[in-house]
């Protein structure tokens, strides 16, 4: 199985930045596809964005986050970023890594923002 492990969250006031990680156990090359999404309380799980792993990567955003949020991999360190900029109130939620490997799924346990103003 594959394990995650996010870091990163936090407070940050509205228009702050926050670097999201998540390190994978192992090698992502092995993952078909890796994603962060995020859950407020009383609302489902939503994709936020998703990275297609290989040399040849590619990128998909929710329209919510589109040109503020940029997922991105480095394959040497089997982890996966969340660049968060522009935070504003609404993406307040637990950010959670999402691993795709054939059938299967795996989470990491979360971790928190928070988006203050």
């Amino acid at each position: 199985q594959v394990q995650l492990v996010e870091s990163g969250g936090g407070l940050v006031q509205a228009g702050g930045s926050l670097r999201l990680s998540c390190a994978a156990s192992d090698s992502i090359l092995n993952i078909n596809d890796m994603a962060w999404h995020h859950q407020a309380p009383g609302k489902q799980r939503e994709m936020v964005a998703t990275i297609t792993t290989g040399s040849a990567s590619s990128r998909n955003y929710a329209s919510s986050v589109k040109d503020r949020f940029t997922i991105s991999a480095d394959y040497a360190k089997n982890t996966v970023y969340l660049q968060m900029n522009n935070l504003n109130p609404e993406d307040t939620a637990i950010y959670y890594c999402n691993a795709r490997q054939r059938a299967s799924d795996y989470w990491g346990q979360g971790t928190q923002v928070t988006v203050s103003s």
